[in-house]
């Protein structure tokens, strides 16, 4: 157990740097914990991995919930396709974590290898992919798909995790017709939702640390002001281009975890 008392400065300092570069890539499009999670695990080693993954909750919830405003003030929000979708994955969310006793989430590892190397090749072989606004669905149609999706995504999150902002603006794109900039507005609200489940878990029970989680989400929100900024500027192109790199290095990591 970490001595809260005797943090020293420089680790907590590394942690909110850490938040802070998380807090920009969660903004754009998802990822964020592939930065701070590491970062925790390397820092305070002698905490548990849920009290680990509780103050990294803490920590993004407040960076996506301002992204995810900020957005909603300056896009036109598809709401009749994100609520649903956010109302599944919070429910789904929680059973994904239940599931960790039953099925190590390690098992999922070349699945879920393989679905990002698909986002990949199929992102970068279609070039006009996410250039264009064109919601495809309407009614009953776009309601079931949010459901569904909300809810697979849902239980991911609760499951496992890493990636799930960029496989929420993937589906949103492929599934829904939005361009990356609308994908990217939508999938804030829907991971605000599952990172809500998972911390109605992770508070009760006590497994987040104070003073990390509150210097962490203070710079995850600076980082997602800086995040959403730039993506409200430039647009679906820069947005295409940084989810590109970011699921790039997903892959990397996945196959690294993986086979070695």
């Amino acid at each position: 157990m970490t001595d809260l008392s005797a943090l020293d400065g420089v680790l907590l300092a590394g942690l909110a740097v850490a938040a802070l570069f998380a807090g920009f890539i969660d903004a754009v499009v998802g990822g964020g914990g592939l930065i701070q999670i590491p970062a925790l695990f390397g820092a305070l080693p002698g905490e548990t991995p849920a009290t680990l993954f509780g103050t990294n909750k803490f920590s993004s919830v407040f960076g996506t919930s301002n992204a995810a405003w900020r957005y909603a003030r300056r896009v036109r929000m598809p709401w009749r396709t994100t609520l649903p979708a956010a109302v599944s994955a919070f429910a789904c969310s929680y059973g994904g974590a239940m599931a960790v006793a039953w099925l190590p989430p390690a098992t999922l590892r070349p699945l879920i290898l393989a679905l990002l190397v698909a986002a990949a090749v199929y992102t970068f072989a279609r070039r006009d992919f996410g250039t264009l606004h064109a919601p495809q669905h309407g009614g009953g149609r776009e309601f079931a798909y949010a459901l569904v999706l909300g809810g697979a995504i849902g239980f991911y999150d609760g499951f496992f995790g890493p990636g799930t902002g960029s496989f929420l603006i993937f589906l949103f794109i492929r599934f829904f017709g939005f361009d990356f900039l609308h994908a990217s507005a939508a999938s804030k609200v829907v991971n605000v939702a599952t990172n809500l489940a998972a911390l109605g878990f992770f508070i009760p029970h006590g497994h987040f640390l104070v003073v990390p989680a509150v210097a962490m989400a203070t710079c995850n929100v600076l980082g997602s002001l800086l995040g959403t900024q730039l993506a409200l500027r430039h647009g679906s192109g820069f947005v295409r281009k940084v989810f590109l790199c970011v699921v790039s290095v997903f892959i990397l990591k996945f196959a690294h975890d993986t086979f070695y």
